[in-house]
């Protein structure tokens, strides 16, 4: 390889090894003019301006090609066996293993301010639902028009299960400090859609405290496969075809989950300890106090009236309760993994629910998509679980399942369920890490 760099002096000199051997690519290559040719030394200042060359040859636009060894920009290995290691490792991922962290290291991570709960910015978010459903009601009932009706029904119901996500917070106690006033708040909210507020918030607690385990969790917990093959077929197909899976909250309410015995409204259900029995008859009353309400209202207004205002936004509530709760536990593309015995931890199955992003639903609801740090400490406010969330990533890794970037509207979530339903349908009975199986069976018919 030639050793002469050309520069403005018109002498030569071997130019020093920089390198004990000159690469065979990325040579500069340009041509001189002989006419023009000068020679000169190298500078000796080669590592500080490595293309002092290539920008003198440009300046003056040799035309005689030469090939000259120059620095290149190195990746840095560091980066790519960072790289590297961090696909090994994806690659290897379990997520139906044991996690290397704590609980305490998660709860270490979120900062102090997100465990604070504000009652006035809590019940600044009621004034606010509660505001916007008497004002879509007042414009439904002004306009009166047709074409209006349905985009009533859709916006109501949704309202409605907004104002479910608030009582839902006075049932975990993130509302406020004060046992009292989330009581009173969630009876107010809840019975105004016609759930038990302490009947729910009891199951509700039962399922936070089990969730994961195949057993003993409490909503949309998988079946054993012993019986699924017992259910009749009608059964199954109500659980498993869409949109009856989106119309169960009711009948849950009524008589639970195939498998699991008792009603959200009678004081000795198995769902409750004695000492709970005051609490579920005075829920019990509560909605028994709105349905008389509705009645009334029905010879007040007219029964098809009701129905407008009130019956059909009921149920896009059903539907909405039904939808976001089903896809916070089934739906990912990788199978999450369900627990029994030793194996199930309370933060193993808190690490199997997952992040749901609703577009511009998010607000409306109350951030309730933000289900994974939800789920693991129900005690932090709403309003903190975004920040909590993005705090504690770091500690979760590959056991925190980023969630899809929805549209505006979270329409591609219908397409989750869908498949979910398809192929989610029994675990087995025995094992004590399962994931869900598929009936072909199911699928004909």
């Amino acid at each position: 390889m030639a050793r002469l760099v050309l520069s403005e002096c018109g002498s030569s000199r071997p130019l020093p090894s920089l390198y004990h051997r000159p690469r065979t690519t990325g040579l500069l290559t340009t041509t001189i003019p002989s006419s023009t040719l000068k020679l000169s030394s190298v500078s000796t200042d080669l590592r500080r301006r490595p293309t002092s060359l290539l920008c003198y040859a440009r300046k003056n636009r040799w035309d005689v090609k030469v090939k000259v060894s120059a620095p290149l920009r190195v990746p840095l290995l560091e980066e790519e066996e960072k790289e590297r290691i961090d696909l090994e490792e994806e690659e290897l991922f379990d997520p139906g293993a044991a996690p290397p962290f704590k609980l305490a290291d998660v709860r270490a991570a979120i900062p102090k301010h997100c465990w604070v709960k504000d009652p006035w910015r809590s019940m600044s978010y009621v004034v606010r639902d509660v505001a916007v459903v008497f004002g879509l009601a007042a414009a439904v009932v002004s306009v009166n028009h047709w074409a209006v009706w349905p985009l009533y029904w859709v916006a109501q119901g949704t309202m409605f299960w907004a104002l479910f996500v608030l009582g839902h917070d006075c049932g975990h106690g993130s509302f406020s400090n004060n046992a009292k006033l989330n009581s009173v708040v969630g009876h107010l909210l809840h019975s105004s859609i016609l759930v038990p507020y302490h009947g729910w918030r009891i199951s509700h607690r039962t399922h936070h405290q089990n969730h994961g385990h195949v057993e003993n969790d409490e909503s949309w917990h998988p079946l054993p496969e012993r019986l699924y093959k017992n259910l009749d077929e009608a059964t199954k197909l109500l659980r498993f075809t869409l949109p009856f899976p989106l119309l169960a909250y009711p009948f849950y309410l009524w008589g639970r989950s195939p498998g699991k015995s008792g009603s959200h409204f009678h004081p000795n259900s198995d769902l409750f300890v004695p000492s709970e029995k005051k609490d579920i008859i005075t829920s019990t009353v509560c909605w028994t106090a709105m349905a008389a309400l509705l009645v009334g209202l029905s010879f007040v207004m007219g029964p098809l009236q009701l129905l407008k205002l009130y019956g059909i936004p009921y149920v896009i509530f059903v539907m909405w309760l039904d939808l976001v709760t089903y896809l916070h536990h089934h739906g990912h593309e990788d199978k999450l993994a369900w627990y029994r015995g030793k194996e199930w931890t309370y933060l193993r199955g808190g690490l199997t629910t997952l992040d749901r992003d609703y577009g511009w639903i998010n607000n409306v609801h109350h951030d309730i998509g933000t289900h994974v740090i939800h789920h693991l400490f129900p005690q932090i406010p709403h309003y903190h679980l975004i920040e909590a969330t993005e705090a504690a990533k770091p500690v979760l890794g590959n056991y925190y399942r980023e969630p899809k970037r929805s549209a505006p509207l979270p329409l591609h979530l219908l397409g989750v369920v869908l498949r979910s339903m398809k192929r989610d349908h029994y675990v087995p009975d025995t094992g004590d890490v399962v994931y869900y199986q598929t009936d072909p069976d199911l699928l004909k018919k």
